[in-house]
């Protein structure tokens, strides 16, 4: 087996991580985690999403995040946009990349944008060429790629159509989401092989939810065929709010520990991940997710 040199870990715990926090977690308390990751190492951080803060009211600050960011060279901040008003939005606040979504599943779809696939696909496109029009970079997630919450079992022929009309829009990414974490190594791998034959292994990144703890070993299925990208979410928070029962994303230090064990780079300081981790946690009034953090700080001096 051949597993690449190095993997880019996209941070999706600021932004898919708490969107679904019943109470409201503090701007400053996002905006420390924020930093902290970037401190840790971490160059792709999403930093929030402009949708109805009706819907989604964890992310009604997003605009206020942004403002108190202190900007890195090679760190990016991208946030999702919905539709042309969140993009407006994100406009307004300077930011140079942003994430669209589309399901795979048409009821999910439904229940998430009150749209079918190809009307909600219709709605982005308008998004991605007014983007690109402003120099954005616009990055694309299938949502339910391995099963859906209304539908069971999806195809991997309708990922593949989502996927191929995302990347000729011209998203220079596209993120398969297990949005409901019902995959399994196998199921996994099938699905990335058959996606890559409509868009390059290299432009193909994984969003794993570890529901049934299977996210790591996903991952590891599908490192080999030549996917180079993770999306995770520090001490494994998250959850999607249209997915009922779906737990959080696979950690980041998890995911960290595990490439480097296998002698795969990342370019994360481990130790300061740990720490962000804790540090959000407490807001939340939990303990870390991820069990290399628990392993990590339960080998650390208690405190005094």
């Amino acid at each position: 087996m051949t597993y690449p040199e190095r993997v880019r870990i996209v941070e999706v715990g600021p932004r898919d991580g708490l969107q679904n926090e019943p109470f409201t977690v503090p701007t400053g308390a996002k905006v420390a985690l924020i930093e902290a990751l970037a401190d840790a190492g971490l160059t792709n951080i999403e930093a929030g999403s402009f949708v109805s803060p009706r819907w989604v009211p964890q992310m009604a600050d997003t605009a206020a995040v942004l403002a108190r960011l202190h900007p890195r060279p090679g760190v990016g901040f991208p946030v999702l946009v919905p539709n042309l008003q969140g993009l407006e939005r994100a406009l307004a606040c300077g930011v140079r990349e942003v994430a669209i979504f589309a399901a795979a599943s048409e009821s999910f779809s439904r229940r998430n944008i009150n749209c079918s696939v190809a009307e909600s696909l219709g709605r982005f496109s308008p998004v991605v060429e007014t983007a690109q029009a402003a120099g954005l970079r616009v990055r694309g997630y299938v949502s339910c790629v391995l099963g859906c919450p209304y539908e069971g079992e999806v195809p991997a022929e309708a990922v593949a159509r989502v996927a191929e009309t995302l990347l000729a829009m011209g998203c220079y990414e596209i993120s398969l989401g297990d949005t409901i974490g019902t995959g399994t190594p196998l199921t996994a791998r099938r699905l990335v092989e058959r996606v890559a034959r409509v868009v390059p292994l290299e432009r193909i990144a994984l969003h794993c939810h570890d529901t049934y703890g299977q996210a790591l070993a996903n991952i590891l299925a599908c490192l080999d065929l030549g996917v180079s990208v993770i999306d995770s979410a520090v001490a494994g928070l998250g959850g999607c709010p249209y997915a009922p029962g779906a737990t959080g994303n696979v950690a980041t230090e998890d995911v960290v520990y595990m490439l480097r064990g296998m002698g795969i780079e990342t370019g994360i300081d481990l130790e300061a991940l740990v720490d962000a981790g804790l540090s959000i946690t407490r807001h939340l009034n939990r303990e870390p997710a991820s069990k290399v953090a628990r392993a990590i700080l339960s080998r650390r001096p208690a405190s005094p």
